[in-house]
């Protein structure tokens, strides 16, 4: 069986010059590759007490929602402001060339719930320091972030230093 990186297609000089677009489209096409990702993100919860998954769209409903159903716990969406149909909390946040707002149900999280963010891709780390700040609205406490994969040159790790992180593949540049 091959390694899990060895299913991530690497795209050279996407969307910019000089970036490795790492594609995990390859990587859940392929049952093995699929299935050793959602095993990976579950071995690292094996020993975390937790209550609830929360993934933001869209990949991290790829990976949530198995790890979530594997361990036999609760899924909570996160998604773009306007997409959820019931009352909802929302943070903005900065990107990199702008801003994006980021929603969940207000009632998706009970005070006191332990959660933990699973997703595809761990880079600045803006994405989960939003999604931090929307569980802890609710009365939530995140008591880790899990990736498949991490891009260690951008830092996200050092936005999130007060939560435990983990990743499947880490990368060392951009």
């Amino acid at each position: 069986m091959k390694k899990l990186e060895e299913y991530v297609r690497n795209i050279p000089d996407f969307p910019e010059p000089g970036i490795i677009f790492r594609d995990i489209t390859t990587l859940i096409k392929d049952p093995d590759g699929l299935q050793m990702s959602v095993d990976g993100l579950c071995d690292m919860l094996k020993d975390v007490d937790f209550d609830i998954v929360v993934g933001p769209e869209s990949r991290g409903f790829i990976f949530g929602v198995p790890v979530a159903y594997k361990m036999h716990k609760g899924f909570v969406p996160v998604r773009k402001k306007g997409k959820l149909p019931w009352k909802t909390v929302s943070v903005a946040y900065d990107l990199e060339y702008g801003s994006a707002e980021q929603e969940m149900h207000a009632d998706a999280i009970m005070p006191g719930q332990k959660v933990v963010i699973v997703d595809d891709l761990l880079a600045t780390g803006g994405t989960v320091e939003a999604i931090k700040k929307l569980v802890r609205k609710v009365g939530g406490e995140v008591v880790k972030m899990c990736f498949v994969m991490e891009l260690a040159g951008l830092e996200g790790r050092k936005k999130n230093e007060d939560t435990e992180v983990d990743a499947l593949i880490t990368y060392p540049g951009k």
